[in-house]
């Protein structure tokens, strides 16, 4: 029985610009067939055994040719599986789904649109640019600025009225825009480039024909070039909000970079990755949870990964009732309130030493203490415990591995939520620019960063997420 393709729309820029329904059929499918351009965060929304295939598709850089692409969609349908074709923006507009949705008619293989935001539109709205406007334009006109041919004649397209886009279209700036003024534009007409729109590191240039090409050196592709006198609106204020023009660099795991993320791009603030942590769940079987009084938590991803290891060994939670769990702070402790299970500790401060001072004073001679946590875990926890004789044993539930992405940080923060995550920055090569500042989640991390670098430094007041927004904030209204 044959399966079903859905050609999606990954949408312009970050993942949370998909549509509900294209992260509703990501979520029950069984293969996805991804380009370059989208946010790979997209593919955290497949199921746990998906095949994630990578198609390139870049201009200049395929991995794979379009043929080799269709072929690849029918043989994963026809062994029945729901198949993901992810593009970046729409299927329809310069991302080849009618030659796909071709194909797959020909080999008689169901296959399904779901519409994206196209790039053409949202990049230049979030910079403020409308493609139309009262009375300066009523229509716009996308247009693509590459073929396999190199750049077509655009003549036809300068006497248009309204906005021109044209897309992929940066590494010819400079012809496209003379071509437009030979072929009747004025020099002085209005151009932007959008660079990476809807991303963290989008950036827009302004001027005219006669010097955009000279305005946009140094910007990177994808991009969108807007042409026209909407082009030179700037339709938002540039301190609308507190974190507006900042930049910061974050560190750590996908789940924690991506909370923190949210939280300070919803105050403006522009966030790359420059480090992940790598998450590595061990294959060990849980100890007896029979033996002891008292559980230990101290990160969401511990929790998670504690109830799916229940789950697959098919041990109900009801046998967690003689323990009393504790939590290292308020995002591990919402994490069991979302299973239903309440932590009875939950320490002032958000530490690791925190935690360990509270237990010593709780936990009786008579009680072992089982810590659920990363393989790296903090040593001050095991340390004070140790030293005041609380039985206990130290479970490694996952391990993490970092991979350093961007080596080197200009950016106005960069924030290290341990110091294992400063640590391993370093080794692998990162570096700080003297204007960067560096954000640390506590005084742990903080020492391990005074090991490493010689750069200013704040630390949170708070060990959190919220601690560490916090922070940037105070800094900026400083």
């Amino acid at each position: 029985m044959s399966g079903k393709v859905y050609l999606v729309g990954g949408g312009c820029g970050d993942y949370d610009l998909i549509t509900l329904r294209g992260k509703a059929v990501i979520e029950r499918s069984d293969a996805v067939v991804y380009d370059a351009l989208i946010d790979e965060r997209l593919l955290g929304f497949a199921p746990e055994g998906a095949e994630l295939i990578c198609a390139g598709k870049r201009a200049g850089k395929h991995s794979a040719s379009q043929e080799k692409i269709n072929s690849l969609l029918i043989r994963l349908a026809s062994a029945g599986k729901n198949v993901v074709r992810l593009k970046g923006g729409d299927p329809f507009v310069f991302g080849r789904g009618g030659e796909e949705a071709e194909a797959l008619a020909e080999a008689g293989i169901p296959f399904e649109f779901v519409p994206g935001i196209s790039s053409c539109i949202a990049a230049p709205e979030l910079a403020g640019i409308p493609v139309t406007h009262r009375g300066l334009a009523r229509s716009f006109h996308v247009i693509t600025a590459h073929t396999s041919d190199g750049m077509p004649d655009l003549t036809p397209y300068a006497a248009l009225d309204g906005t021109l886009i044209f897309l992929m279209g940066l590494g010819s700036i400079a012809e496209l825009a003379d071509q437009m003024i030979s072929s009747g534009r004025h020099k002085d007409t209005p151009a932007a480039v959008i660079s990476r729109g809807g991303t963290s590191r989008q950036q827009t240039v302004r001027g005219t024909l006669a010097d955009i090409a000279q305005r946009a050196e140094g910007l990177e592709a994808p991009a969108v070039i807007a042409v026209g006198d909407t082009a030179a609106l700037e339709l938002y204020s540039p301190k609308v909000q507190p974190l507006s023009g900042v930049t910061v660099a974050l560190t750590g795991t996908a789940d924690f970079s991506q909370r923190l993320g949210e939280m300070l791009r919803r105050l403006g603030a522009q966030t790359v990755t420059a480090a992940r942590l790598d998450v590595r769940e061990k294959e060990t079987a849980l100890p007896d949870l029979e033996k002891y009084s008292r559980l230990v938590l101290t990160s969401p991803v511990g929790v998670r990964i504690l109830l799916e290891r229940l789950s697959n060994e098919h041990i109900d939670l009801r046998r967690l009732s003689h323990l009393k769990p504790a939590a290292v702070g308020r995002a591990t402790a919402r994490a069991l309130e979302a299973a239903g299970l309440y932590a009875e500790l939950v320490p002032e401060s958000f530490t690791s030493a925190a935690l360990a001072e509270e237990l010593v004073r709780q936990v009786s001679g008579s009680e072992r203490v089982l810590i659920l946590r990363a393989e790296k875990g903090s040593g001050q926890l095991t340390d004070i415990l140790s030293a005041n004789g609380v039985a206990f044993d130290d479970f490694a539930l996952y391990d993490t591995e970092a991979e350093t992405v961007v080596k080197n940080v200009v950016s106005d923060y960069i924030v290290f939520a341990s110091a294992f995550s400063a640590e391993s920055f370093f080794v692998s090569g990162g570096r700080l620019s003297d204007s960067t500042t560096a954000v640390c989640i506590g005084e742990v991390t903080a020492a391990a960063l005074r090991d490493r670098t010689g750069g200013r430094l704040i630390v949170a007041e708070e060990s959190t997420a919220e601690g560490i927004v916090d922070i940037i904030l105070k800094e900026e209204d400083k």
